[in-house]
Parts: structure tokens; C-alpha cells; sequence
């Protein structure tokens, strides 16, 4: 009965052994990618990920959406390293650029970047001025145009104000609109993409003056040919008009190849004395 058993053991194993092995699919690799936290997650996955889709499509590459839910959360994995590719805000690629950690990819070309200050549209508030020593809400400390730059600004003027951090540009636009705050900041790209009855409701007090909108960029572990293939898809899907609308959602309606130099003149602000540092 064993040698009976060996024998069929043994045909199983030599016919087995004969079969034409099946072809294994090569596991792809994965690359994650970070988005600045401007808005609610689900709303900021609901934008990137069919972009992110379209992209993994065009080049072969699987890509790891990663939502952070705060800025300060943001900007640790950011200077911790951790991010393959991520969409940050101009100051924070200023800042890791001293570590010289990433190197910029893209950043639209249709508009540029402006901070912005809104009041309710029935606000009877009239001038900057007349925010002295009031409260107002901000993304966070650290968001650039929407909170450093107007911070600044309105210190420059000597403005006295008490910051409320709301942690989204989204928090920032419902807090003024409810009456929570006399005033928030934010910036023109996420304010024109408020829906429009949260839009007509508010007003814009203070502008800016235009900065360069923020980039999409690449850690310096990522190879040259990789970092190139991506640039190239997205720019190709960017110009067909059928992804008008998912490219436009994420910033970006008009991509263009960015580089360092691009934000050099950022350092020209002096905003080091408003930032905060992120310690988690």
C-alpha cells in the first residue's frame, strides 16, 4: 500500500513538475503620495483620486494617496522624509529645500497665488484696520499665502490680531459665514472653488500681493526616469479636455514643469518670525 501511495505521489510530482509554470505578474512598485491638507479629506481624496488613477494608467505606476487630516501632521511625514511625491504649499518646498529633500515637478501656469481676507458680505467692517485686536480664523500657523503671508502683512501694518487655527481653508470660509470670526484667511484658488452660495455670501477684504502656486514634487530618492515619465503623463492628460474638470479640482488646470528657481524669491517675504514649528 506505501509503495502503491509513492508511486501516484511520485507521477503527481513528475506531471506537476512537467506543466508549463504559470506566469507571475511583477509586483509593482508603490509610490506614496502626500497631499497639503487645504481642505477636508474626504474632499481632497475625492479630487486626487481618479487624477492619481488616470496617472497610474498612463505610466504603469501605482500610486498611495495619502490624507493627512492637519498641517502640522503634513509637515512632520513631509520633513520626516516620507513622502514619495506630494503637493505642498510654496514655503513648505522653501523650507525642506534647505535639506534640499525634494525636487519640484510641476505647478500650474493659469494663476497665480493670492491670500486673501473674508468677511461676511453684510459685514460692516471696511478696512483692514478695522481688525485690530479682533479674531480671526486661519487654516493653520503654518498654511503659506492663506495665513503666514497675511499674518504678516497685517503685522507689517501694524495690525493686532488673535489667530484661531481651524485646520481647513474650508473651516476657514463656514467660520466667517456662521459669524463665528469677523474675518478669515484664505487663498483665491480655494475660494473659486467654494460652492457658489458659500461664495456670493462672503466678501473679499485684503488681497495679497501674487506668489507662485504651489508645487507637485518629487523626493530626491526617486529616479530621474520616473520623475520624468510622470511629469510628461500629467501634462499629456492635463491638455485633454475630457480631464478638464479633475485637473482643475486639483489645482492644477495647467500644468507646467517647475523649478527651484521658481521660489527663490519666496525667502524675500521674511516670514520666518510667523512660522511655527511642527513637533509631534
Amino acid at each position: 500500500m506505501t509503495s502503491v501511495f509513492y508511486r501516484i505521489f511520485s507521477l503527481c510530482f513528475l506531471l506537476l513538475a512537467a506543466s508549463p509554470a504559470v506566469a507571475q505578474k511583477p509586483v509593482q512598485q508603490q509610490y506614496s503620495f502626500y497631499v497639503v491638507p487645504q481642505a477636508a479629506p474626504l474632499a481632497i481624496h475625492s479630487a486626487w483620486y481618479p487624477v492619481l488613477e488616470k496617472l497610474s494608467q498612463a505610466t504603469g505606476l501605482v500610486f498611495d494617496l495619502h490624507v493627512i487630516a492637519t498641517l502640522q501632521s503634513f509637515e512632520v511625514a513631509l520633513l520626516g522624509d516620507e513622502p514619495d511625491f506630494a503637493f505642498i504649499n510654496p514655503y513648505q518646498f522653501l523650507l525642506t529645500s534647505r535639506q534640499q529633500l525634494y525636487i519640484p515637478m510641476l505647478r500650474d501656469s493659469s494663476q497665480l497665488l493670492t491670500g486673501i481676507l473674508v468677511v461676511r458680505k453684510d459685514s460692516p467692517i471696511t478696512s483692514i484696520h478695522d481688525l485690530n485686536g479682533q479674531t480671526l480664523a486661519f487654516p493653520s500657523s503654518n498654511a503659506f499665502a492663506s495665513s503666514l503671508f497675511v499674518r504678516s502683512d497685517l503685522a507689517t501694518q501694524g495690525i493686532s490680531i488673535h489667530p484661531s487655527y481651524v485646520n481647513t481653508h474650508t473651516n476657514v470660509y463656514r467660520s466667517v459665514l456662521l459669524g463665528d470670526v469677523v474675518a478669515g484667511g484664505g487663498v483665491n484658488n480655494t475660494f473659486i472653488r467654494e460652492p457658489l452660495d458659500v461664495q456670493q455670501q462672503l466678501r473679499i477684504l485684503y488681497r495679497t500681493p501674487e506668489t507662485i502656486p504651489h508645487p507637485l514634487v518629487a523626493n530626491r530618492r526617486i529616479p530621474a526616469a520616473v520623475r520624468e515619465k510622470i511629469t510628461k503623463a500629467f501634462i499629456s492628460l492635463a491638455a485633454d479636455p475630457a480631464n478638464a474638470t479633475l485637473f482643475n479640482a486639483i489645482q492644477i488646470p495647467q500644468p507646467v514643469v517647475a523649478n527651484a528657481s521658481d521660489y527663490e524669491a519666496l525667502k524675500n517675504l521674511h516670514l520666518e518670525n510667523f512660522v511655527v514649528k511642527s513637533v509631534e
